[in-house]
């Protein structure tokens, strides 16, 4: 009997959520495991009073900086368009420019409901990796994440490091922080309604936009980092954030060739990144 009703909870569970989802949610997590374990990382579960985040870190203590890196969108679409049932990324960019980071404080910082099954998240809603993807709940976990990240270090400033949707939180939570010493962006969203007009696609209605916070952190010193041959976030995109930031030379903008949106950085990262 007990076997029987097993059988059963199985088949409604594989009914309920598509293959591709636990696919992305069982691989993802277990590639990001191995990624940051090879890496030398540990992995926690920051609890935010809104959301429960999955972060990986590598603290030396040998310097008064942690660098940041902030995961992108993930999952957050299947490949017809509709919105995923979990925004887990398969194969983490992030994560993996992280583990190529050669300083001493480094922690990854992964997104809402990324990494976590519904049963452990309480506010496990589509709309925060949809069109809340960048809302005030969402900036603002992120930002306490940050603070507790911080603390664990023992550092007295950031480095905020953003891939593609990531490069929008980085963007947000710097306008609210005093303690930046530089945002670094990777193909970054920094103004989702242009790129949304771009793709003629939805606009993102419950999510703040980074550039109407680009002249309050111009002061932070910034590199943004543009794949030539990146069809998703398109140069001119980024440099119109440089632009209203500031930058009318677009001196904070580097075009990698050889780059897209998800090939070619991972290699050149250590090189790009050095500081």
């Amino acid at each position: 009997m007990k076997k029987c009703l097993l059988i059963l909870v199985v088949i409604i569970v594989l009914q309920t959520l598509p293959a591709y989802a636990i696919s992305y949610f069982t691989d993802g997590t277990k590639n990001a495991d191995k990624i940051a374990d090879n890496a030398g990382f540990k992995k926690q579960r920051i609890r935010t009073p809104s959301f429960i985040l999955i972060s990986y870190t590598k603290i030396d203590n040998g310097s008064d900086t942690l660098c940041i890196y902030i995961e992108g969108d993930g999952f957050a679409f299947t490949p017809r368009g509709m919105i995923s049932s979990n925004p887990t990324p398969k194969d983490s960019i992030a994560l993996k420019l992280a583990a190529k980071d050669p300083h001493a404080n480094i922690a990854y910082l992964a997104r809402p409901c990324q990494y976590i099954s519904k049963r452990e998240e309480k506010n496990y809603y589509d709309k925060y990796w949809s069109g809340a993807r960048f809302s005030e709940e969402v900036v603002n976990s992120m930002n306490e994440a940050i603070n507790m990240l911080k603390k664990q270090a023992d550092a007295n400033k950031v480095v905020l490091i953003g891939y593609s949707g990531g490069a929008a939180i980085a963007v947000l939570v710097a306008a609210r922080r005093d303690d930046v010493l530089e945002i670094v962006t990777v193909v970054g969203n920094l103004d989702h309604a242009a790129i949304n007009t771009y793709h003629k696609v939805a606009q993102l209605s419950d999510s703040l936009n980074p550039i109407y916070y680009a002249k309050d952190i111009s002061y932070i010193p910034q590199r943004h980092f543009a794949g030539a041959d990146d069809k998703i976030v398109p140069v001119a995109l980024i440099k119109s954030f440089a632009y209203a930031s500031g930058d009318t030379d677009y001196k904070t903008v580097i075009i990698v060739e050889g780059c897209s949106h998800n090939k070619g950085w991972v290699d050149i990262w250590r090189k790009l990144n050095s500081y």
